[in-house]
């Protein structure tokens, strides 16, 4: 997703929960996710190459991260890692196609409203027909705002560029997306603090 729907994503999943620092030290370190160096053979970042297991393990590593940091009363550090966390908890739903099966999954082609998505459907969050957008070469030109025209269309339909839903500009699926990322975030907040004594807590909160 882009820079700033990552950064609204984790205003609107946290903003009750974190002081106005702690929020931007976590947004901070989202957004940098998506820094060059980042976007190049860090597929596990964000849910890219169908590297589905690769993003589960980071996520808990950032987690522990998360929480080892706040033990060792280094709370930068431990937004710092939160904050990646969340972006790729984000990205899965850019990046994946499971906003697609789970309209798929709804009767009779209805279509729920973007707030009724569920970010952790049973039979989707791991299903065999789940894959994410593999970065071919040309996707990197297609970041390049001025080239993405030219180049999205060159793409195979299994690209990064063709599949994303990184912004409103690619249709109404993004907003499933966009309110299946708040949600998530919301999710993995909770699972992150739940074991929290309350000292840490208040601690990584900054209240």
């Amino acid at each position: 997703m882009q820079k700033q729907i990552h950064v609204e994503i984790v205003r609107l999943a946290l903003n009750e929960n974190f002081s106005p620092r702690a929020l931007e030290r976590i947004s901070a370190a989202n957004v940098y996710q998506d820094r060059v160096r980042a976007q190049i053979g860090h597929a596990e970042y964000h849910f890219d190459d169908s590297a589905f297991e690769k993003s589960y393990a980071y996520i808990e590593e950032q987690r522990a991260l998360t929480i080892s940091a706040l033990m060792a009363n280094d709370v930068p550090s431990a937004w710092s890692a939160f904050g990646r966390l969340t972006h790729t908890a984000q990205d899965f739903y850019a990046h994946s196609n499971y906003i697609d099966l789970w309209l798929a999954l709804q009767p009779n082609g209805t279509r729920p409203t973007p707030a009724e998505v569920d970010p952790v459907h049973p039979d989707l969050i791991r299903a065999g027909a789940l894959h994410s957008g593999r970065i071919y070469p040309l996707d990197y030109l297609s970041f390049i705002p001025i080239l993405k025209p030219l180049i999205t269309p060159l793409l195979p339909h299994d690209s990064h560029g063709r599949m994303n839903l990184d912004s409103p500009e690619c249709g109404p699926r993004f907003d499933y997306a966009f309110q299946a990322a708040v949600k998530r975030t919301k999710i993995e907040f909770e699972e992150t603090t739940k074991d929290l004594p309350d000292e840490l807590r208040q601690l990584f909160l900054d209240k």
